[in-house]
C-alpha cells in the first residue's frame, strides 16, 4: 500500500514541476499577438492567392498591420474587404480602380491557321518548346491548351475558339493566369476602359497578314487617330497609357485591322 502511495507522490510532484516548467518557459517565450493582425487576417478571403504581392493572406495581413501595405492591398476582395480592413485599422479606405486581366490576343481559329500537326503534351509551354512556338500561324498569339484556366480559381478565363477569353465580371485579378502564360499575352487592365489592343506581334506588314487576319500591322493608325497621344508605339506594337486614355474608342473604330477590342 505504501507502495501505491510514494508512486503516486512521485507523479504528483513531477507533475507539479512540469508545470512550473510550462509556466516559466510559456511566459519566457511568450510571443505578442498583434490583435489587429489577427482581424485583418480574418477579414481577408483566405484565398492566398498571391495576387497581393506576398505569400498568401497571412503574410498581407502582417505587411498591412505594420503599415507595410495599404488597407485595400487584397485585389480579391476588392472594396468591401478594403473597407472592413479599414475599419480595423482606423483609417479610411481609398477606393482603388478595379483592374481585370485580358488576354491581348484576338487571333482564334477563324483568323489564323495551323501550319503543321501537334502531337506532343496538350499544355502551352510544351507547345511553345516545339518548332515555331508551336503550330500556330501566329507564334506569338494565344495558344490556346488552358493552362490559364487551369490557373484560375474563380471560373473566370475560358477557351473560346482556340483563344483564351476573360470573363470581366467574374475576374479578380489576382494574376494567377498571368504568372501561366508562356507567350505572355496576359495583363491587367482598367474593367472601365472600352479600348484595348488585342494583339501583341511585334512584326510588321505582310509576315503579320500572312498569318493572322486581324494581327495588328504597326500602321500607327491608331496612334495618329488618338486625339490625346494616350497610344505609343513600345516593342514594335502600340499600347495604350490608360492614364492619358479618355475612353473615346476613336482607336477602336479606326483600326483597319479591328485588332483593338
Amino acid at each position: 500500500m505504501s507502495g501505491i502511495i510514494i508512486a503516486a507522490l512521485i507523479v504528483g510532484v513531477v507533475g507539479f514541476l512540469v508545470a512550473i516548467f510550462l509556466s516559466v518557459a510559456g511566459k519566457a517565450f511568450f510571443v505578442p499577438v498583434d490583435e489587429k493582425e489577427v482581424a485583418i487576417t480574418d477579414a481577408l478571403p483566405g484565398a492566398n492567392c498571391g495576387g497581393c504581392g506576398y505569400s498568401g493572406c497571412a503574410a498581407c495581413a502582417a505587411a498591412i498591420a505594420k503599415g507595410e501595405a495599404a488597407v485595400n492591398a487584397c485585389v480579391v476582395g476588392q472594396q468591401p474587404v478594403a473597407d472592413e480592413v479599414a475599419k480595423i485599422m482606423g483609417v479610411t479606405a481609398e477606393a482603388g480602380e478595379r483592374k481585370v486581366a485580358f488576354v491581348h490576343c484576338v487571333g482564334d481559329c477563324e483568323k489564323t491557321h495551323m501550319d503543321y500537326e501537334y502531337y506532343g503534351p496538350k499544355k502551352c509551354s510544351n507547345v511553345k518548346m516545339a518548332p515555331g512556338n508551336g503550330p500556330k500561324s501566329c507564334s506569338y498569339g494565344c495558344i490556346g491548351l488552358g493552362e490559364c484556366v487551369e490557373a484560375c480559381e474563380y471560373d473566370a478565363i475560358h477557351i473560346v475558339n482556340g483563344v483564351a477569353k476573360v470573363d470581366e465580371e467574374k475576374c479578380k485579378d489576382c494574376k494567377a493566369c498571368m504568372k501561366v502564360c508562356p507567350n505572355g499575352l496576359i495583363t491587367e487592365v482598367p474593367y472601365n476602359y472600352v479600348s484595348h489592343i488585342g494583339c501583341s506581334n511585334p512584326e510588321k506588314g505582310k509576315p503579320v497578314m500572312q498569318n493572322c487576319k486581324v494581327g495588328c500591322i504597326t500602321c500607327q493608325k491608331c496612334m495618329r487617330d488618338c486625339p490625346v497621344q494616350a497610344i505609343t508605339m513600345d516593342k514594335g506594337y502600340p499600347v495604350i497609357d490608360y492614364a492619358k486614355c479618355t475612353n473615346c474608342g476613336i482607336c477602336k473604330a479606326g483600326c483597319p485591322r479591328n485588332c483593338i477590342v
